[in-house]
Formats: C-alpha cells, sequence, structure tokens
C-alpha cells in the first residue's frame, strides 16, 4: 500500500512554478531522501503531503485521504526546516501540551522519555526563547515524533545538531523500523544514513527516484556519489 502518492503536482507561488507535474509513490514502511539543492522544491513537497499547502493542480494523496482529512493528519509527524515551537512556553509545557493535543496516552511518561532520548532534561523548566538553535532543533523532532507516527516528514533534520547528537538521531530514526519516513536533505551523506531509496528534484521537477545504491550506475567507477547527483540535477536546468 502507498502512504504517500504525487500525481501530476504542480504548485505555483504568483509567477514562480515551484513544483512542475511531480509524481511519485511511497510504499507504507520505505524510508525515502527527497534530494535536491535548495530551491528544487522540497519543501514545498513535505509541506503538500502534510496539508499546509494546497495544489494547484494534481492530487497528493496519504493512504488514500487528503492530507488536511482528520485521520491523515493523526499518523503523521512533521519537522519543517524552520521548526518553531511555543517560545514562551517551557521544554516541558510545549511537549505537554503538543502530546495532549495529539491524544497520546501516559503524557508525562512519553515526555520523560522524550527528554532523556534527545537530551534535553537539564531544559526541561527552560523558556524555548532561551534554547540554543540546536536544543530548538531537538525538542522540534520531539514534538514531531511525540506521538509516535506513522509518517514522519523531516526537512532538514539535522540542521543546528553537532555529530554526536546528530548520530543519536540516525540512530532514532533507524529504530523506528514500523514507520515511513520521508527526509528532505541536500545533502547526499545524510540520505544515505536515513534512507535506501531517493527521489531528487531540481527546479521543481522529478529528476531520476530509485535505490540509492543505483545512483552509482550513472557514474565512472569510484566517482563520488554527490557529483553523479549533481550531473543529473544539472540535466534538467
Amino acid at each position: 500500500m502507498n502512504c504517500i502518492e504525487l500525481r501530476n503536482v504542480v504548485k505555483r507561488y504568483g509567477n514562480v512554478t515551484a513544483l512542475n507535474n511531480v509524481s511519485f509513490a511511497i510504499e507504507c514502511g520505505e524510508r525515502v531522501a527527497l534530494l535536491g539543492p535548495n530551491g528544487a522544491g522540497k519543501s514545498t513537497t513535505l509541506k503538500l503531503i502534510v496539508g499546509l499547502l494546497k495544489p494547484d493542480s494534481g492530487e497528493v494523496l496519504v493512504k488514500g485521504l487528503e492530507p488536511i482529512s482528520i485521520q491523515a493528519r493523526r499518523i503523521i509527524g512533521y519537522l519543517p526546516e524552520d521548526a518553531s515551537p511555543y517560545l514562551m512556553l517551557t521544554v516541558r509545557e510545549n511537549l505537554e501540551y503538543i502530546a495532549s493535543l495529539r491524544g497520546v496516552d501516559n503524557v508525562k511518561e512519553r515526555v520523560n522519555k522524550f527528554l532523556e532520548l534527545l537530551a534535553l532534561k537539564p531544559y526541561e523548566r527552560n523558556r524555548v526563547m532561551s534554547l540554543s538553535r540546536g536544543n530548538r532543533q531537538k525538542l522540534s523532532l520531539a514534538l514531531a515524533l511525540i506521538h509516535d507516527p506513522e509518517i514522519l516528514l523531516l526537512d532538514e533534520p539535522l540542521n543546528y545538531l553537532d555529530i554526536p547528537t546528530q548520530e543519536r538521531i540516525i540512530s532514532l530514526f533507524n529504530s523506528m523500523t514500523n514507520a515511513t519516513i520521508l527526509v528532505s536533505t541536500h545533502i547526499m551523506s545524510i540520505a544515505g544514513r536515513l534512507a535506501n531509496k531517493v527521489i531528487i528534484l531540481s527546479g521543481g521537477q522529478v529528476v531520476w527516484q530509485g535505490n540509492i545504491s543505483d545512483l552509482r550506475k550513472f557514474g565512472e567507477e569510484n566517482e563520488p556519489v554527490e557529483s553523479i547527483v549533481a550531473r543529473l540535477m544539472e540535466s534538467v536546468r
């Protein structure tokens, strides 16, 4: 079954076409990287899937439902690129509030789990406005995960995080064996750590999609995957 499907999607911002006839499908349980340079349409794609935007034409489906449906919204966890938790609330208050809105059972137990998991326990009584960018990012990740979503949409999830924290987050995602994950990034090495399939966007179009390992078929022996991707993206400019 497809958990995410885009059919001939077009999205414009005024005279700018952000997505131009984009189609792809992601089966439930797959881990897919949405790869491309800045401005390729990655964030727009995620916002369409989560229901924050509507396509100008085409169709976006989440398990066969419109993204704005209550059923679809319940099963999605979303981390935007510039996530903004409630700045005047504390870390714990943010987590407890969102967990309650999401209908999480045993809210305090769930909140405590993520405070420990993401090393936020020392900051639980701090207002978000006082946190570093890295700790805000960790809180935003916890907010996306607090309700144990079936589908996880991640826009540059490792931004602002130091290397040890990145490794901890990658291990966390890789432990979520039943979740469908779509991660947007412009860094090939991150794509390779978090996904085994890739959809490459450039100029609002799908350049290539398939297994990451198959990308090497398009390059010379020992050529870095990053340069192969760059050449594919260049082909539609």
